[in-house]
């Protein structure tokens, strides 16, 4: 199965992209999707935080993803 992953603030920068493929097998977990970004793009674990939203809501680490689900990495976010 091939999820597409929309990218935002630094996790675009590091990846150098707006939005990447990832092949996984179908209904895998937020947690193994992450597992494999940050195999993939190593300097994701730098990161202190970083939220996953699929379908536009913050998504739980044992949430299984499906066919068509939106995915979107969300770096940490500095205000002021």
């Amino acid at each position: 199965m091939t999820y597409t992953i929309i990218l935002f603030g630094i996790t675009k920068e590091i990846v150098g992209k707006s939005s990447i493929s990832v092949d996984l097998a179908e209904e895998t977990s937020v947690a193994q999707l992450m597992l494999e970004l940050k195999q993939q793009y190593p300097a994701l674990q730098t990161l202190k935080s970083l939220a996953v939203a699929v379908n536009s809501e913050y998504a739980e680490a044992d949430l299984r993803l499906r066919t068509g689900d939106e995915i979107a990495l969300i770096p940490p976010v500095s205000g002021g």
